[in-house]
């Protein structure tokens, strides 16, 4: 396994790959890796001949006052999990070597950019759009693994390449849960032994809204007042930024479940904010 820092030698690598014939599978990350990314690396690992995963934690996706600069970092460990799961090459650039100092270029959806994450997160989809087209011009993977948990990046980005003839299959993969149900995030390290102990009420509540909606409960007003009581009596201190019920590929908001609907919710408990969503299907 090779770590390779600089894009031109990442780009020269995977010519010589396609030249041979070899097909390419890409898994983008922010690094510190967890299972949640070990299963996107071993369907990766099934889909191609060679298997590039980049470690970057991508700045233009940060607003003022996010987590940048404390945003949890191990490249040591990221590099042992990727050789463990038969990675070929770990991008891990410096932001230097993706962004030149006038970088003036930017690429968004922007409809789609500013609905749920978007709405508290203006320039994020900016930033993550960007980089993963960069990410895609460089390797140009035949195939890019992603995590269903950030739902709404994946349905922006299978968006973009559509419109942009990207000639890449973007596959979505279940969402990697605890044991008591929360989903994995390297942010969860942020909480204390309190907060994570009351966390997967995050997804207690999208299951008592599944369980609503197999009784008969089809309106999302209704459905949305079920997931904040069920939060308000189990994690009290919560803030919900959102819970949106809207069309899993558009990303539309919906009124009257009738179609497979994506429940999305983002929760801030404690400093941390937790995103967590549910594909609701009569």
């Amino acid at each position: 396994m090779d770590c390779i820092k600089l894009p031109d030698q990442l780009r020269a690598q995977c010519r010589v790959w396609a030249k041979e014939g070899r097909t390419i599978a890409l898994v983008p990350t922010m690094g510190y890796l967890h299972d949640g990314h070990m299963s996107l690396l071993d369907h990766a690992r099934l889909r191609a001949d060679k298997l590039v995963v980049s470690v970057f934690i991508n700045p233009t996706q940060f607003g003022p006052n996010e987590d940048l600069d404390r945003y949890p970092r191990d490249l040591d460990h990221d590099l042992a999990i990727a050789r463990e799961h038969g990675v070929d090459v770990v991008f891990a650039p410096d932001p230097a070597a993706m962004y030149r100092p006038d970088h003036s270029t930017w690429v968004e959806v922007p409809e789609m950019g500013k609905r749920l994450c978007g709405a508290s997160r203006p320039i994020h989809f900016r930033g993550v759009c960007t980089v993963v087209l960069k990410l895609m011009h460089l390797v140009r993977p035949d195939v890019a693994v992603f995590g269903e948990k950030d739902w709404q990046q994946l349905a922006i980005l299978r968006r973009m390449a559509r419109d942009l003839d990207l000639d890449v299959e973007l596959v979505g993969r279940p969402i990697f849960r605890e044991a008591d149900g929360l989903a994995m995030s390297s942010r969860n390290v942020y909480l204390t032994p309190e907060e994570r102990a009351k966390a997967p009420a995050i997804h207690g509540g999208l299951l008592e809204v599944r369980r609503e909606l197999a009784a008969g409960t089809r309106d999302t007003a209704e459905l949305g007042r079920i997931f904040a009581e069920h939060l308000a009596g189990k994690l009290p201190a919560a803030r919900v930024d959102y819970a949106s019920f809207v069309h899993p590929e558009s990303l539309e908001p919906v009124a009257n479940i009738t179609a497979p609907t994506l429940l999305a919710v983002a929760v801030f408990v404690g400093k941390v904010r937790l995103i967590d969503n549910i594909l609701l299907e009569v």
